[in-house]
């Protein structure tokens, strides 16, 4: 099974906010990695200096400097370091974002978290980087603090740092405001559709029709603002949860296909082969020698 960490800290499960440092974090650790788990929360990782990688839902990333990444509840990862990183390990709940007037939408308009499959690190240029590390310097002194609204003022250095990240993205925007507003709210409410109904619902038109809109006009709206098809975006979410159960479980490529809402073995094994470029079976070997 998965590692899961539920609480952001476990010595104290009602904490809702909790910055570290990655130094403090290797050292704790004597160097090792962690093994692939999943958080019941939040996770942004401030990289400033390191060497190694880093494994997200299987898409592995060189790890580096004056990279952002961000980490969505569920998601599987784990950072392997050839030597001290140097940085910040920001974790927060959805429950802190409700503490602080953040609404959920904000989390899904801005396009950083994404639930499954391919999520590089965010790049930032050296000034952005001095922003980012002065707030997170910001976040860690309220965090240490006891005075009184620390938490509102982590909350408002949070939601700066997620606007300056989501400004150093190269997302192509549209012009006009309402018509971006609209495909937003489109995306969100697709996003939320896909995670309820992607174990039974692969096609397109089943979205489009709860969204009331043509699957065409989805697929450009979803394509537009992630730069994948709505068909994509479906398909991505699908092998990133046949490749978590082929790793992480004991269940067979047959029954995993079943699992997944494929009627017919051979045509999730030559679904999984398409997406991933090799066959169901030999991943589940591969990850368990």
């Amino acid at each position: 099974m998965i590692k899961t960490y539920a609480d952001i800290n476990p010595e104290d499960g009602n904490l809702t906010f909790e910055l570290k440092r990655m130094e403090a974090i290797y050292e704790k650790a004597d160097g090792r990695p962690d093994a692939p788990h999943r958080h019941g929360y939040y996770t942004i990782i401030l990289v400033e200096s390191g060497e190694g990688r880093h494994i997200v839902d299987f898409n592995e990333f060189a790890l580096a400097g004056s990279q952002v990444y961000f980490i969505t509840p569920g998601q599987v990862h784990q950072l392997v370091a050839k030597r001290q990183p140097v940085g910040s390990v920001i974790a927060f709940s959805p429950g802190f974002l409700l503490q602080n007037g953040i609404d959920d939408c904000f989390i899904t308009d801005i396009n950083l978290f994404n639930a499954y499959g391919f999520s590089p690190p965010l790049e930032v240029t050296p000034v952005q980087m001095e922003e980012l590390t002065a707030l997170a310097a910001k976040m860690a002194g309220y965090q240490r603090s006891a005075d009184r609204f620390s938490y509102q003022a982590i909350g408002a250095c949070l939601k700066l740092f997620l606007i300056i990240c989501n400004n150093a993205c190269t997302l192509v925007r549209e012009e006009n405001t309402q018509t971006v507003q609209a495909g937003i709210s489109i995306l969100r409410n697709f996003k939320q559709l896909v995670e309820e109904n992607f174990q039974s619902r692969h096609q397109v038109g089943f979205y489009a029709r709860r969204l009331a809109v043509t699957a065409g006009h989805l697929n450009d709206t979803v394509k537009a603002l992630t730069g994948k098809t709505a068909k994509e975006f479906i398909q991505e979410r699908i092998a990133t949860e046949a490749r978590r159960l082929l790793f992480f479980s004991d269940l067979n490529t047959k029954q995993i296909g079943f699992e997944l809402g494929f009627s017919d073995p051979a045509y999730f094994s030559n679904f999984f082969k398409k997406m991933t470029g090799q066959s169901a079976q030999a991943f589940k070997t591969a990850s368990h020698p």
